[in-house]
């Protein structure tokens, strides 16, 4: 089994940062690209951030500037530094992995549990 366990959500305030931390574990062979999702209520899950396991990134324009993604390849995690922080930014945070797991050739999308972001004063 695979499992992708984020951390690091909470209230904040409007200008405030968090970070995110999402570790993925189990029979792990290779991650490919790693990423974070958002949905706000009554909306549908968008794009936030992803990175590929040699680094390259790519933003939704709503955060680029604001929100950094990088990931720790030893340690099968990806984090995102979210600065500035917005009302907007309220969301459930998803973290995305594409994981080939040991003895099996295809690459799966695995999503974790989701972290409540909450920016209000």
């Amino acid at each position: 089994q695979v499992q992708l366990v984020e951390s690091g959500g909470g209230l904040v305030q409007p200008g405030g940062s968090l970070t995110l931390s999402c570790a993925a574990s189990g029979r792990i062979s290779s991650i490919d690209d790693m990423g974070w999702y958002r949905q706000a209520p009554g909306k549908q899950r968008d794009l936030v951030a992803t990175i590929s396991r040699q680094g390259s990134t790519n933003y939704a324009d709503s955060v680029n500037g604001r929100f950094a993604i990088s990931r720790d390849n030893a340690k099968n995690t990806v984090y995102l530094q979210m600065n500035s922080l917005k009302p907007e930014d309220t969301a459930v945070y998803y973290c995305n992995a594409r994981i080939t797991r040991v003895g099996n050739a295809f690459v799966y999308d695995y999503w974790g549990q989701g972290t409540q972001v909450t920016v209000s004063s």
